[in-house]
Order: C-alpha cells, then sequence, then structure tokens
C-alpha cells in the first residue's frame, strides 16, 4: 500500500474507485471476495480506493475497524492507495481516527451525516480529526446545508482538507452555482467529481475538474479508467461513448438506491459474491435482480473493447 498523497497529480492520476464491502451470511467481513474485488479494480487500472457510502462504512463496528484496516494494508498492491472512513457519528469518528493515526492511511474521508448535527459543529468535528490524525481530510459535499463555501475555504486555508468529494445531484451538472462559487474559493485541484461517470464530463467540461470517482467502476474499471484518459485529452466526443456505457447501471443505482443496487451489481456481474449487505441498508427487491443482472454484464462485457487510454 502506498502511503502518502504528496499533491493533485497523485489523486488524480487515477479514477477513485468506491467499492461495495462483501460481507457473510453472519455480516462479517469476507476477506476472500473482497481481495477479489480489489484484484479486478487494480487489473482495470484503478489505483485509489476509497472505502465509503458503498463499502457501508456508516455502519461497521468499532470492533472490527482495526481488521478491516488490516486486510486493506496487506492485500491492495504496493502502488495503491486506499482511503478509509470515519464517521458520521462524532464518537465513532473519534475512535476511528484514534485507531487511524497509529497506521500508515495517506487520509481518512468523513462520511456526510443528516442527524443531530450543524454545520459549526460539523466544523469542529473536522478540525479535531484532522489535529487527531495530522493530516488533511476527504471533505464529502452531499448537500448544500452540510457545510458552506465559506467553512470549505476555511478549513482548506488551515490544512484541514486534502480535497473535497463533491456530490450534490443537479439535473443538469453543468449548472451549478455551488460548485461554481466552490472552485472559485479552493481551486479545482482540491475538487473531485464524486457522483459517478454521470456527472463526470460536465464537471470536466465546464468546471474544469481534474478526478472522479466511481462506483459502477467496481464491475468496469478498465472503461472507467479510460473515461478518465478521455476526459484529460479532452476528448469529449469518446468521453461521451464511454460514459454512455455506465447510464444502464447507473440509472437504476439512481432510482432504487445507490450503494444497494451497485452490490448486487457486482455479484451478478461475477466480479465477486458481495453477499448480504449490513444494515441499515436492505436488499434489493428480487424483482428487480434480473435488470441489474441484465445492465451489469452488459458493462462488463465492454471492458473487452476498451482501448488502453
Amino acid at each position: 500500500m502506498r502511503t502518502t498523497l504528496n499533491g493533485p497529480a497523485e489523486w488524480q492520476s487515477s479514477v477513485i474507485a468506491v467499492p461495495p464491502m462483501a460481507r457473510t451470511k453472519e455480516l462479517d467481513f469476507a476477506a476472500d471476495p473482497n481481495k477479489r474485488l480489489i484484484r479486478h479494480l487494480e487489473a482495470g487500472g484503478i489505483s485509489i480506493i476509497m472505502c465509503g457510502g458503498n463499502a457501508n462504512f456508516y455502519n461497521i463496528a468499532i470492533s472490527e475497524y482495526e481488521e478491516v484496516l488490516d486486510f486493506l494494508e496487506e492485500t491492495v498492491g504496493p502502488d495503491t492507495w486506499v482511503i478509509p472512513s470515519i464517521g458520521p457519528a462524532f464518537g465513532a469518528m473519534r475512535d476511528q481516527a484514534t485507531i487511524l493515526a497509529r497506521r500508515k492511511f495517506p487520509a481518512a474521508m468523513v462520511l456526510p451525516t443528516t442527524a443531530n448535527f450543524s454545520p459549526v459543529g460539523l466544523e469542529r468535528a473536522i478540525r479535531y480529526a484532522a489535529d487527531k490524525l495530522n493530516q488533511p481530510l476527504v471533505i464529502y459535499a452531499k448537500t448544500e446545508g452540510y457545510l458552506s463555501v465559506d467553512q470549505i475555504a476555511a478549513l482548506d486555508r488551515d490544512g484541514c482538507v486534502l480535497f473535497v468529494k463533491y456530490a450534490i445531484v443537479r439535473e443538469k451538472p453543468e449548472i451549478d452555482d455551488y460548485l461554481t462559487r466552490l472552485v472559485d474559493a479552493i481551486g479545482t485541484d482540491r475538487i473531485v467529481s464524486g457522483i459517478g461517470e454521470r456527472p463526470a464530463l460536465a464537471h470536466f467540461r465546464t468546471f474544469g475538474l481534474k478526478g472522479f470517482t466511481t462506483g459502477s467502476g467496481s464491475v468496469a474499471p478498465a472503461s472507467s479508467t479510460s473515461l478518465l484518459g478521455a476526459l484529460k485529452a479532452k476528448d469529449y466526443a469518446r468521453a461521451e461513448q464511454i460514459r454512455q456505457r455506465f447510464l444502464e447501471l447507473e440509472n437504476l443505482r439512481d432510482t432504487y438506491g445507490p450503494a444497494e443496487i451497485l452490490h448486487a451489481a457486482v455479484t451478478l456481474a461475477d466480479v465477486a459474491d458481495m453477499g448480504p449487505v449490513l444494515p441499515l441498508m436492505s436488499e434489493v427487491s428480487d424483482d428487480l435482480l434480473p435488470d441489474i443482472a441484465a445492465a451489469a454484464k452488459r458493462l462488463k462485457a465492454g471492458e473487452k473493447a476498451v482501448e488502453p487510454a
């Protein structure tokens, strides 16, 4: 595992995968399928893995947190970065930051919350965790009421921000006043398009962003890597062709639950058996499985036609 992220060029060098995490029938951590998924991602050119919402780090037990970190450190390749998550509850954040402070992970992401918080209190928590870890954090901006642009800019000035995972959904992603103001405040190097392939083209072309996260890249990592290459080359026609391949699965995720659908898709595409989802999420209904399987298999099959990025 690589242990330092020294600057934007490094987190812009790869698509940032946000994969699901496999569980046993007893809801314990399942090492073998998780290893298989990691190898699939790395074979597709992805060298940054961020464990967040799709991996259901919201509900991970503190008692197994170190076990999962041990596995990640020992399993990923020597050129792969891993960014685990902390929070969203402050109690979990404190315990997890204490554990991570003993480790060599290059960064951590703060999971967003909508319960029992205020933006001012959240900023205090982020500053606490950054100080405890002695490193900047990934900030996950999912709603406008989460943190203001001014707060993020202040956190950035004080060295608390590695980058922002920007994930506020817009009907037209190229029209986004908040993102415009955020770019003006902290620049493009510290903002990553954080909603998968769907808005990535608009975020690169309109706002000048230079990196994006992928969930569906867990099924088709080489395609996601090829999309990043096309976006960097400003080959927007090719980027759009690649982006279109993801929309069938992304439409299902947006309609029925991004994490739950992705969890099932990785299994149904025969990438790795993810097992059951960890509560508080729920399994997708059986009637959706044929559509998920078809979309996931078509996306994975398209990997054979991917040209090198």
